[in-house]
């Protein structure tokens, strides 16, 4: 068989289909361990909170039509970009076995996470690697890119937007997915999340440190320690010094609407706010833009035209 098109991996979290998918998916997360009766109820419970499941599946999709779309756009190279997930189907490995079904011999992996972890990021491209090396595949990967103009003005605008409608006293704070703190060490992850909260702070015109900081959510529940300070204990501390009457949040780390965002921010950091008398406001997540995607097609090609230049 002779391959002669490219190939593009889009990889993202995964989420259940159904409500019935719930305890598999968490027992993935899990690896192999199956949540406890109270972890199950209490995951179903915020599932329900948002509306049943999560949208993350349908967002996810639109982000990979959307790249697949802005590709075909910026040149005569034919690709195939299909969707590889780390706990839900279709997995990652799955789809580097369909690409290399449909005769692909270059793959470039893109993770749906603009900060690069070892533990993170670094684990979907592993995967994806070793996949595209059972097939025979040349595999190439976008680490980071928190630095394409496209996504830091994406997050500026949407937080000027949100500014707008908030009361003079309003402290903003950005957010990302905590890791545990084994995990951080000589690790990129937490430079990038600060260096991306001041580019995305000074485009929006706030001024480096004036009124914003960053903040960690979403932590595990695990004994080991998860890096903060948690936006709980953000909010808590804005409310006991007083140092704001409203709070917007930019989830900065994720990018899409799903459970981390819809619950842990709309919900969750909303009535502890709400509960000390504070206004809370989130920031738009980039979903599908249409700049946001057409710049990510612009890395994968430069992340392909470097290995074969």
């Amino acid at each position: 068989m002779i391959r002669s098109r490219l190939g593009v991996v889009v990889m993202a979290y995964g989420t259940p289909a159904m409500v019935g998918d719930i305890e598999a998916y968490y027992t993935h997360i899990r690896r192999g361990r199956p949540p406890t009766a109270d972890q199950l109820t209490d995951l179903t419970n915020r599932y329900a909170a948002i509306g049943g499941l999560s949208p993350m599946a349908e967002r996810t999709e639109a982000q990979r039509r959307a790249i697949a779309a802005a590709l075909d756009a910026l040149g005569d190279r034919s690709f195939d970009v299909v969707l590889g997930q780390k706990h839900a189907g279709p997995f990652i490995e799955d789809a580097v076995a369909e690409l290399a079904d449909k005769g692909v011999d270059r793959v470039v992996g893109l993770v749906l996470a603009p900060h690069y972890s070892a533990a993170s990021v670094g684990q979907y491209h592993q995967r994806a690697a070793d996949a595209s090396a059972e097939c025979g595949i040349e595999y190439r990967r976008v680490d980071q890119w928190y630095d394409l103009d496209a996504f830091v003005e994406h997050q500026a605008a949407s937080l000027r937007a949100t500014l707008d409608t908030m009361p003079p006293r309003t402290k903003t704070v950005f957010t990302a997915h905590s890791l545990p703190e084994r995990a951080l060490v000589d690790d990129p992850y937490a430079d990038q999340l600060f260096a991306s909260a001041h580019a995305i702070a000074e485009a929006a015109g706030l001024g480096r440190w004036a009124g914003w900081g960053v903040a960690w959510q979403s932590a595990g529940r695990t004994p080991e320690p998860w890096r903060g300070p948690d936006i709980l204990e953000v909010i808590d501390d804005l409310a006991a010094t007083g140092r704001a009457e409203a709070i917007v949040v930019v989830p900065q780390g994720f990018t899409s609407d799903h459970l981390e965002v819809l619950y842990d921010i709309d919900i969750e950091a909303d009535r502890r706010a709400a509960s000390h008398g504070l206004r809370l406001a989130r920031a738009q997540v980039v979903n599908a833009d249409p700049t946001v995607m057409k710049a990510l097609a612009q890395r994968v090609l430069a992340t392909l035209d470097e290995a074969v230049g």
